[in-house]
């Protein structure tokens, strides 16, 4: 009885949503778990099965330093950010698009779904220009999003899902490595999408970071706003895409704990949700 009530719980949403965009970014342990990449890719494929029209950004931190130490190059980060030389790019590259981009897309098709990759410089997704420190310092071929042209995700939503790496160029054809957070904020924003999820390695967004009881459940985006001065570490260009999404037409953002199994679902589906759920200010 327990599943017949979940399956009942979930159809409004399931109605609700039909026909809409929705972004989900993918990071953390739901890129390096291989149980919970399986469940993600089944999750993504029953939304397109249910008629909605998602969209997958990823980044991949972790497995690009992995990759840097691997090859003796130096890991440096300022305020959170990868300084990124030349070399830095073409292993993010390397990574992102070679590698963790397509086995998400091949995670997908094997749960019956085509997918095609995409990364910010295919169809020039992305417009991106050079990105600074907060303190001015110069970080190499870090990017920010100027604009993102739409135009090729429309055409391959409507029979594909999209997987997108968070790299771009700029006008001149010089690759950047783009916050995945920023990324997936700036897609959501540009397709007027109607969720935005991020997944994460903690259950929502906390009022005290140390203490999970304290979980924010729900939130405006103008307090969310009001509060980011005080918000550090990876929360908090989670909670900036957030915001970005918000002011672009997005319906409501969501930050979810990928360490739960069907975590996606769960969220977008039940009553209560499970993460931080973040709705216009009206």
């Amino acid at each position: 009885m327990r599943d017949v009530g979940t399956l009942l719980e979930a159809l409004p949403y399931i109605r609700e949503f039909h026909g809409k965009t929705v972004v989900i970014k993918i990071g953390g342990a739901a890129m390096t778990d291989a149980g919970l990449t399986d469940d993600f890719a089944r999750d993504i494929v029953l939304l397109k099965y249910v008629g909605m029209n998602p969209i997958v950004v990823h980044g991949g931190g972790p497995e690009i330093t992995s990759y840097m130490e691997r090859l003796g190059m130096e890991v440096k980060f300022v305020n959170g950010l990868r300084v990124t030389d030349q070399a830095a790019i073409d292993v993010v590259k390397m990574v992102l698009v070679g590698k963790q981009n397509k086995d998400i897309v091949l995670s997908l098709k094997g749960h019956g779904q085509p997918a095609v990759g995409l990364c910010g410089d295919d169809g020039s997704l992305f417009q991106v220009r050079k990105r600074l420190a907060p303190d001015g310092e110069d970080i190499g071929f870090v990017g920010e999003i100027e604009r993102v042209y739409v135009d090729v995700l429309n055409h391959i939503a409507e029979d594909y899902i999209p997987v997108i790496a968070s790299v771009g160029s700029d006008e001149n054809g010089q690759s950047y490595n783009v916050n995945a957070d920023e990324a997936a904020g700036a897609v959501a924003a540009a397709m007027r999408a109607y969720k935005a999820v991020f997944l994460t390695d903690v259950e929502g967004w906390r009022a005290d970071p140390d203490d999970p009881a304290t979980k924010i459940s729900q939130i405006t985006a103008l307090e969310t706003s009001r509060r980011l001065a005080t918000v550090s570490g990876g929360m908090r260009p989670k909670l900036e895409a957030c915001v970005k999404a918000i002011q672009g037409g997005v319906h409501a953002a969501h930050i979810v704990d990928g360490r739960q199994q069907h975590s996606v679902l769960l969220e977008l589906f039940t009553d209560e949700g499970i993460g931080t759920k973040i709705t216009p200010s009206s």
